[in-house]
């Protein structure tokens, strides 16, 4: 693996999860285009393998948004029984390279790195270039300098 990527992060981050909510993308669209309609950013998405008609969505959003979505999710949990959960104080770390595409063992790495410093991981998105970890904040600055630290000494 010869790739030294770009690290960024970022702080005060909301995750909500809807443990029980509806396979149905119509279902999602409505949600996601009510949440926006909040002036509310979204920015990691995981959605899970559909069990029969329910599946797990969890998504993330900015902590100044909390109140909104909390106060939305709260009376559609109310009606549908989603099993809405959410955490704030959570930070983003996503590991960035063009040279990610094709190249085996950058998943590996960054998740045994997190591992070494025990990081409570809430969240991983990915994309062919991109890997994105939500860790709490009590584990941001041990995961982000293990990974920082890592990429430095493939670097040189």
């Amino acid at each position: 693996m010869d790739i030294v990527p770009e690290i960024s992060a970022s702080t005060d981050i909301t995750l909500v999860t809807l443990q029980k909510c509806p396979s149905d993308i119509n279902f999602l669209a409505d949600f996601f285009k009510k949440v926006s309609s909040l002036g509310v950013d979204v920015d990691m998405i995981s959605l899970a393998p559909a069990y029969g008609a329910y599946t797990s969505v969890s998504f993330t959003i900015s902590d100044d948004d909390f109140d909104k979505v909390y106060r939305f999710t709260l009376e559609l949990d109310k009606k549908m029984h989603l099993g809405a959960k959410v955490s704030s104080r959570n930070c983003k770390i996503s590991i960035y390279s063009d040279k990610m595409k094709n190249c085996p063992g950058v998943a590996a790495a960054v998740f045994e790195k997190a591992a070494g410093v025990n990081a409570d991981i809430r969240l991983i998105t990915t994309s062919e270039v991109d890997i994105s970890l939500l860790v709490t904040d009590a584990d941001f600055e041990s995961t982000l300098k293990s990974l920082e630290d890592y990429f430095k000494t493939k670097a040189n």
